[in-house]
């Protein structure tokens, strides 16, 4: 019997996505979020309108049993992204609401989730997730913030006392309560403070290189009394354990918010292209724009949109992001770069104009730099994905990257000619390289896993692009044919990323002599990478044609 995966049925899900496309016509104008980034505005009035009755955003990521829509991973995604074309300042004040519940939602019991999730569904309170400190970054093991337990007459515990500092917390000077992690004597726990609690202090709000409509803002917690029952699951020392269970989930969000804003950036580049007349011809004619500035770069998004897609689905079909935290972060590092990139390439692509306020690139770009860096940096995602996929293919024997291997070479995939062979290839040779960096103890090179980390990262964002193409096929979707030529684009730059990479790590890590780096890179049909690149401009060219909706007889 197959189990139905979590979330709203597509019909509501794209109603509430045609109420967020309205909001560029009501309260979120271009007006209005020019003037939020020009004068550095946390529209808190808006924000709460969001919330309210009529629109009720927040009703989407709530459980229906405490007053929600009980939307998914799949819902959630679209909306995100669809927050973040209007604006990432905006999309990160509401997924702060998100973030700032999740550890209620994941962990609380059922009376602080009563309680404190009726708060946000019917009553607009803004929440706050309070974990980052300024010595502690993405190390949350690290944190100094202290939370001593106080005792009654009979040796209860009736209250704790919070002491410490946490930095760069979204809404935190606007939160009415919010999720804090402090160090119990059994651990770090995760705590429920109160804006109105006595102590507490939220610091001027952070003059930002970008995401100007939301605030960000220190939090200082002098002997700030929180009662026993705002220890969210009741159970100290529960808070890291607690943290990892949404990690899968909130970085997936970031990819989505990313997604959205790349998107953006990447539509306006191609308008621009359509009406830009230059020595005689437009810019969506001449192959200087078209295959530098933005084919790469759309090719890229969508690739993220299939793993997007994929792990979102994962995430409904168990109905939580456990054992998905390294799915997270592959996708949170792939997305915020690529939208990164494609923010930058826009601006580039429509050159003066790319510089002016007016025409919104320089703003995507602005903001779209911090999808890089919260929620754990991309060198912390490095870090994540090439450790744990190490000791999971250590653990698998290899198994792990074989079935990929095997997924991506079957013949009912290899007939659908989307690069398929390309990534089986960097399958095995990824394999390859992660033997030699075990047996050769290599994995104590922090460069050296962070090439891992790529090639491991466009692998498996490649390999789901293709099984997202061969679905396509079998429902005879016309989408199918532009797909498959995305992931032949895609497989190409992964091959080559591979091939980089290991030239990289088997020649250039001096570990192995000439004659064994030769034998090894003979052994894994190497020199097979570069034929991926076989009619990479001729394709560029269709996938061009199909994106400017270019004529060619």
């Amino acid at each position: 019997m197959n189990k139905t995966p979590a979330g709203l049925d597509s019909d509501l899900r794209q109603m509430i996505l045609q109420t967020v496309s309205r909001l560029k016509d009501s309260l979120l104008t271009k007006e209005k979020i020019s003037e939020f980034d020009r004068k550095e505005i946390f529209p808190e009035e808006i924000i709460k309108k969001l919330l309210a009755e009529d629109i009720g955003l927040q009703l989407l990521f709530i459980p229906e049993q405490y007053g929600g829509l009980g939307g998914g991973a799949r819902d959630c995604c679209e909306v995100t992204a669809k927050m973040a074309e209007i604006c990432l300042g905006i999309a990160t004040a509401f997924f702060a609401i998100q973030l700032g519940a999740d550890p209620i939602i994941v962990a609380g019991s059922e009376k602080q989730k009563q309680k404190w999730l009726d708060k946000i569904a019917t009553k607009k309170n803004l929440v706050a997730y309070a974990v980052t400190e300024a010595g502690a970054g993405s190390n949350l093991a690290a944190i100094k913030t202290k939370a001593e337990p106080v005792f009654n007459s009979v040796g209860k515990i009736e209250s704790y006392i919070i002491n410490g500092t946490k930095q760069f917390i979204s809404t935190g000077k606007y939160a009415d309560f919010i999720t804090i992690l402090a160090n119990t004597p059994e651990g770090p726990s995760f705590f429920i403070a109160e804006k109105k609690s006595a102590g507490f202090n939220a610091g001027k709000g952070e003059k930002k290189h970008g995401i100007k409509a939301s605030n960000t803002s220190p939090l200082t917690f002098d002997n700030v009394k929180v009662p026993a029952e705002n220890l969210i699951g009741n159970i100290a020392g529960q808070g890291l354990k607690q943290a990892n269970k949404v990690f899968g989930y909130t970085r997936l969000m970031v990819a989505a918010m990313a997604y959205g804003a790349g998107t953006k950036a990447m539509r306006i580049a191609v308008d621009y292209a359509k009406q830009r007349v230059q020595f005689g011809s437009l810019l969506s004619e001449k192959q200087g724009y078209t295959h530098k500035l933005i084919i790469p770069n759309i090719v890229k998004l969508a690739a993220a949109k299939a793993y997007i897609d994929s792990l979102a689905y994962l995430i409904d079909l168990q109905n939580n992001a456990e054992n998905l935290h390294v799915e997270g972060s592959i996708i949170k590092y792939f997305a915020s770069e690529t939208a990164n990139k494609a923010a930058d390439d826009a601006m580039q692509a429509l050159g003066g104009y790319g510089y002016i306020s007016e025409f919104e690139a320089e703003k995507i770009k602005r903001d779209i730099k911090i999808t890089c860096i919260y929620e754990g940096t991309s060198e912390i995602q490095q870090n994540i994905i090439s450790a744990f996929r190490w000791k999971k293919t250590w653990k698998t024997k290899g198994g792990f990257y074989k079935d990929i291997a095997k997924k991506m070479s079957a013949k009912k995939m290899l007939e659908k000619d989307c690069g398929s062979f390309y990534y089986a290839l960097c399958a095995n040779i990824l394999n390859r390289l992660i033997q030699e960096a075990h047996k050769n103890r290599l994995t104590k090179n922090q460069y050296i896993m962070f090439l891992i980390a790529d090639i491991i990262t466009y692998l498996e964002i490649g390999a789901s692009l293709a099984e997202k193409t061969l679905n396509l096929y079998k429902t005879d979707n016309k989408k199918a044919e532009k797909s498959a030529l995305i992931s032949k684009i895609f497989a190409s730059e992964t091959a080559m990323i591979t091939a980089n990479n290991t030239i990289k790590i088997i020649k250039g890590s001096g570990f192995f002599d000439n004659s064994k780096a030769d034998e090894i890179l003979k052994e894994i049909s190497y020199n097979k990478l570069f034929d991926a690149s076989e009619n990479i401009i001729k394709n560029t060219d269709k996938l061009a044609d199909i994106i400017f909706e270019r004529n060619r007889k």
